[in-house]
């Protein structure tokens, strides 16, 4: 195994340099969970920062590049151990732990690890022993971040304000792409700008609903409800049967009920297999399913 040198206190101050230039100055837009942030930091972590130094709460506006480095630092960077990752991987985690937090951040790398088939723990969020053994055994670094950026990117694309900020967070995950394996192949990478919206924070909180089974329980009787209207279809038809061949518009009529009834149980239960198709699609681009592989 290649033994790598790593530089810390390099990596970490130029991966900050280029969050910084995602994160932008202040915003405070009403979709945006994370709500009146500066530089990328909340109010409410600038607050604990404050009081967790003894100090009173000031408006996140106030934040001066001390403060800003030290939360950076302490709260992201040392909490999602990017000391202990490669070049070009420390910096992908950590922005994506600025933007989503570290334990959301820490899953995508799991996952990313668990495809190349180097980590078979649990997908946790948290950056243990087997965690850095996976990432260290990594001969392939370009694929990793490849990887970590396509499951966050999937993530993104499954919360209800993709609509609002997909454009600035696609653009945000693109750059950290190219710039992560730049430096993971140990060149300079390219420059990235600031795209309005990249900067919003992306919490799983705001997921997207998982669809609906309400129509095709309603067609099939699945969710257990008194009236269903395959049931109201097979009911119309028993009643008509004793009345075949009584008349031509009663053959008819039994006729487009029983064909109704095939296309209603056909809709409904194809309808069925794609909204449980989509809850998994839904469960696994959130990194729901966090039982170890078999």
């Amino acid at each position: 195994m290649q033994v790598l040198q790593l530089d810390p206190a390099g990596e970490f101050t130029r991966s900050l340099s280029k969050v910084l230039v995602h994160e932008g100055g202040y915003s405070n837009h009403p979709e945006d969970p994370g709500g009146a942030t500066m530089k990328g930091v909340t109010q409410r972590v600038y607050d604990e920062y404050r009081r967790s130094i003894g100090l009173e709460p000031l408006p996140v506006k106030n934040i001066s590049n001390s403060e800003l480095q030290a939360i950076y630092r302490k709260r992201y960077w040392d909490q999602a151990k990017c000391d202990k990752l490669a070049p070009g991987v420390s910096y992908v985690v950590f922005d994506g732990a600025v933007n989503s937090g570290v334990a959301q951040s820490v899953k995508w790398l799991q996952r990313a690890l668990q495809a190349m088939g180097l980590y078979q723990g649990g997908i946790d969020g948290i950056i243990g022993q087997g965690t850095l053994l996976a990432a260290a055994g990594v001969n392939d670094n370009d694929q990793l971040i490849a990887r970590i950026c396509e499951r966050r990117l999937a993530f993104l694309q499954a919360l209800k304000t993709f609509k609002t900020f997909g454009k600035g967070w696609t653009a945000r995950v693109n750059g950290v792409l190219a710039v992560g394996q730049a430096w993971a192949s140990g060149s300079v990478g390219p420059e990235i700008e600031y795209v309005e919206g990249g900067d919003a924070k992306a919490f799983i909180s705001d997921a997207k609903p998982a669809p609906t089974l309400a129509v095709a329980d309603a067609a099939t009787g699945a969710g257990g409800g008194s009236f269903t209207l395959g049931g109201a279809m097979t009911a119309a038809k028993d009643q008509l049967m004793p009345l075949t061949g009584s008349s031509p518009w009663i053959d008819r009529t039994i006729a487009a009920l029983i064909i109704g009834g095939l296309v209603v149980a056909a809709g409904s239960y194809a309808y069925r297999w794609y909204a449980n198709r989509r809850k998994q699609e839904r469960l696994d681009a959130l990194d729901l399913q966090t039982k170890a592989p078999a």
